[in-house]
């Protein structure tokens, strides 16, 4: 088991490899198959395996966790569960904000904005996709950003201070768009949560985060409050 486990825990088996058969798998380590299914199972039962009936049994991707009282940076997470990050920008638009970017980024008046979608990818897999608008009022140095480079949320955390954040979390079903991005069937189940930062003059961000539901789950830490 534990040499199993090393060759998952290391990366040599990355998310989505084929184990062996359970027969291959007893005949390799000397134990009887009923012994192989064993630490298979236990295996599964950690997190670390998917059995798929009559497909056999997969490395697991890690199910990542983000706090939601915190603002986190996508790549430190998933370079933390030990995957390599990836990064690819496939939309960017300046323009000024119609109704829909006033709403999402409360604004009284149509502002110049900066419309960015990329999708964030764990070990080659599509791991989150990134709906993001920048207020250039409050960020004019966006502008000149390369953000083909750069991911937009982890940018902005290094240069713009922000003393508010709100958050809205939903669950939905992909679309086609969202599906295709995320490689996942039309339909599934999706954790959804859309941000909005301010600091001390105005909203400097509105980002909506989207990612496969079984592979993702937030958590938060508080303490009771004093009456």
């Amino acid at each position: 088991m534990n040499d199993i486990q090393g060759h998952i825990v290391s990366g040599r088996w990355a998310p989505g490899h084929r184990i062996p058969f359970e027969t291959d798998l007893a005949a390799q380590y000397g134990c009887s198959r009923m012994t192989a299914n064993k630490v298979l199972t236990q295996l599964s039962r950690a997190g670390l395996l998917e059995r798929k009936r009559k497909l056999g049994t997969f490395v697991k991707t890690p199910q990542a966790q983000s706090a939601v009282l915190e603002i986190h940076d996508i790549e430190r997470e998933i370079k933390t569960l030990g995957l390599d990050y990836g990064f690819r920008l496939f939309s960017r638009d300046l323009r000024d904000a119609n109704v829909e970017d006033m709403q999402r980024l409360s604004l009284t008046s149509s502002n110049p904005i900066l419309a960015l979608s990329c999708i964030h990818m764990a070990s080659q897999r599509p791991f989150c996709l990134e709906e993001r608008l920048i207020n250039l009022k409050a960020v004019p140095e966006a502008l000149e950003a390369d953000f083909n480079v750069n991911p937009p949320g982890g940018w902005l955390l290094k240069r713009v201070p922000w003393i508010e954040a709100e958050h809205t979390i939903s669950a939905i079903a992909s679309s086609n768009d969202e599906a295709q991005h995320l490689a996942v069937e039309v339909g599934t189940p999706c954790l959804v949560v859309e941000r909005r930062t301010r600091n001390n003059e105005r909203n400097v961000t509105w980002a909506r985060l989207t990612y496969p539901g079984p592979q993702h789950k937030l958590i938060a830490q508080f303490t009771p409050s004093i009456s």
